[in-house]
């Protein structure tokens, strides 16, 4: 009896670092089929070879211990460098381009296409998506820059004081 336990308990820890294996690895879920495929064959063991009494504490086992696996990966993986949790700084990334758009505030350009609110604009010489206050503004039409915020440009149709 006590060699025919043995047998299960090794393939349960196979499963176990399967298990582990699945978290570091991409494998699209093969090697949870894979580890689970395991753990039933060990539970056939069990049941078949051992006794039904050592099988249900196989169960139970493997029912409280794969949740408990699965919550310590997860909080084990956030630290690793597998799950490339790097952040933009300021410097590189979408702060470095909202700076430079803030650049734009008070630029006076001309609608490329009608603004309904939407459309494109010539701004500094460069072209922009852009959206009016909420007022249609004609193709060709001057106006100025009056807000940026992130990537969006707001614009309002220019009055010229002539």
């Amino acid at each position: 009896m006590t060699g025919e336990i043995i047998w299960p308990i090794v393939l349960q820890l196979v499963a176990i670092i399967v298990i582990i294996a699945e978290f570091i690895l991409p494998s699209l879920g093969i090697l949870t089929v894979t580890s689970l495929a395991i753990f039933g064959y060990s539970l056939y063991i069990v049941f078949t070879r051992v006794s039904v009494t050592a099988g249900y504490i196989f169960v139970i086992f493997d029912l409280l211990l794969i949740p408990v696996l699965v919550i310590i990966e997860i909080k084990i993986l956030a630290f690793l460098p597998v799950t490339l949790r790097k952040t933009l700084s300021s410097k590189e990334g979408a702060n470095a381009q909202d700076e430079e758009l803030k650049q734009l505030i008070g630029s006076i350009g001309y609608a490329i296409t009608d603004l309904r609110p939407a459309g494109t604009a010539q701004l500094d010489g460069h072209r922009y998506d852009v959206v009016s206050t909420g007022e249609y503004i004609e193709k060709g039409s001057e106006i100025m820059v009056t807000i940026v915020d992130g990537n969006r440009i707001v614009v309002k149709k220019n009055v010229s004081l002539t």
